[in-house]
């Protein structure tokens, strides 16, 4: 009986995409998982605490997944898949594919950075806007609704008061095929169209993508695959799969660099995810699904990159006015605070040791 069900799930699932399902039923293969057993016991406690929490609270939420990865291995090292693997064992961390909400704005941030035409500085006018789509009209709207326009501000308040209207316009502007093959590169497969609404996170995403995609920011722009995965032996001993990671350089470090100084405000007073301030540096983004039916928290440390989701598995709202900074935020808070206590304070490189893409 495994320790950790919802692992062993991930390993299996990951060696039968580069097996097949017949090869792992067979048996006779050592795995080596990259999952950190002591960083794993953290998340479950926090996740399972934190729901209790929530609960309390009166949130009406019944899952909550997490998923980590190491930033400079791309190795998971912890992942909860639910609150409770005897009454779920549905591993939501890998397989639920739900509604990022404004977590995805840092994609379409990226992309306009990494095209040289825009820095944290650039204004941008959050004003009412519309856009002719199939079957009518789309008229983007703020967190606080028909009247909420802050006017011509930068992008880096945008972005940490999380605003719409500037996300759409932006990803309208640097063109929504570069932000999904952005997603492409940093390793998120669920599938992705370029509807206009797609900066706010209108399609659907797992929780370790989102920690993968995060961890590639929080190395300044080195990717590696993400797996939980280290080696595979067969039972002479013979190496099947070894995933040392071969990072490489896949985004602009002047513009990571600034995203996550942009990101860095989110967590500042005034940004969206102040509940997920642990003391330290750290970058992330607060995500709320409309109706309310998905909140999200992703963040990063030089160290480590984690994505918190909290909702329901039959995509009720969890009531009216939750978002993700005050109700994902906190989870991660708590599990980052955990896992990072005998972790030296590390500083994220400065966007003016790098030049500007041309």
């Amino acid at each position: 009986k495994s320790k950790s069900p919802f692992i062993t799930e991930a390993v299996t699932k990951e060696l039968e995409e580069r097996f097949g399902k017949e090869k792992v039923r067979q048996g006779g293969i050592r795995v080596q998982t990259t999952i950190d057993m002591d960083f794993q016991k953290m998340a479950e406690e926090s996740v399972k605490e934190s729901h209790n929490l929530l609960r309390r609270w009166g949130l009406r939420a019944d899952q909550v997944a997490l998923a980590a990865v190491d930033p400079r291995t791309h190795f998971v090292k912890a992942l909860v898949g639910g609150v409770d693997y005897k009454s779920s064992q549905f591993n939501r961390a890998v397989q639920s594919r739900r509604q990022p909400g404004s977590s995805f704005k840092p994609f379409v941030y990226y992309a306009a950075l990494a095209s040289g035409k825009y820095s944290p500085g650039t204004t941008i006018n959050d004003a009412p806007v519309s856009y002719r789509v199939p079957g009518g009209i789309y008229k983007p709207q703020n967190y606080g609704g028909k009247k909420d326009f802050a006017g011509i501000i930068p992008l880096s308040k945008a972005l940490s008061q999380s605003r719409n209207i500037p996300a759409v316009k932006l990803g309208k502007s640097v063109g929504l095929e570069k932000v999904i093959e952005l997603c492409r590169q940093l390793g998120i497969v669920s599938p992705m169209q370029p509807v206009i609404s797609l900066p706010l996170g209108s399609i659907g995403v797992t929780p370790l993508e989102m920690a993968g995609a995060f961890a590639t920011f929080a190395s300044n722009g080195w990717y590696s695959d993400t797996t939980v995965i280290l080696q595979v032996t067969d039972s002479k001993g013979n190496i099947l799969l070894d995933n040392t990671p071969q990072p490489k350089r896949l985004l602009d470090p002047w513009a990571t660099a600034n995203l996550t100084t942009m990101l860095k405000g989110v967590i500042a007073p005034g940004g969206t995810g102040q509940k997920a301030d642990i003391g330290r540096p750290a970058a992330g983004k607060t995500g709320t699904t409309s109706s309310e039916r998905d909140v999200w928290f992703v963040g990063y440390v030089p160290q480590l990159a984690t994505a918190v989701w909290v909702g329901n598995d039959d995509y009720k709202s969890m009531g009216k006015g939750i978002t993700g900074g005050d109700f994902a935020a906190p989870v991660w808070r708590n599990f980052m605070l955990k896992a990072l206590k005998n972790e030296p304070v590390k500083y994220f490189p400065a966007a003016s040791k790098f030049p500007r893409p041309q």
